[in-house]
């Protein structure tokens, strides 16, 4: 039997370099792919080398653009895994990511709710080993 995998999520954003300058100059993750597609569309890939990757779409319409941030019905929709908590936590607090918690620790690590800056609530978490 052959292995599927989940390849890519889209992730609506309102402007392409918008969401490049937050999940890459921010966040941190790495552009694995920013193409040019033709009349305005791009092909824009950011996350892990490894895997855990999203799929940048600029909103084309009304009903897109009306979903940015709220792609996951408010609930947290994307979870960012860290090895050191702290040092990853102070450097988004610092960059003005907003966080709508204290961190906490939970039975699977340590873990804190944050907005990325177009309304998507994330889980940022240094995974229990």
């Amino acid at each position: 039997m052959t292995c599927v995998r989940l390849a890519l999520t889209t992730l609506v954003v309102p402007d392409y370099d918008a969401g490049i300058a937050f999940f890459v100059d921010t966040l941190g993750f790495d552009l694995i792919e920013d193409s040019d597609m033709g009349a305005g569309k791009r092909w824009v890939v950011v996350g892990g080398k490894d895997g855990g990757r999203l799929l940048l779409a600029q909103a084309a319409n009304d009903t897109q653009a009306a979903a940015i941030g709220n792609q996951t019905g408010g609930r947290v929709g994307f979870f960012a895994h860290t090895d050191d908590f702290a040092v990853t936590h102070a450097r988004l607090a610092d960059a003005g990511v907003q966080f709508h918690e204290q961190p906490r620790h939970e039975t699977y690590g340590t873990v804190a709710v944050f907005s990325d800056p177009f309304g998507n609530r994330w889980d940022l978490i240094e995974p229990k080993a």
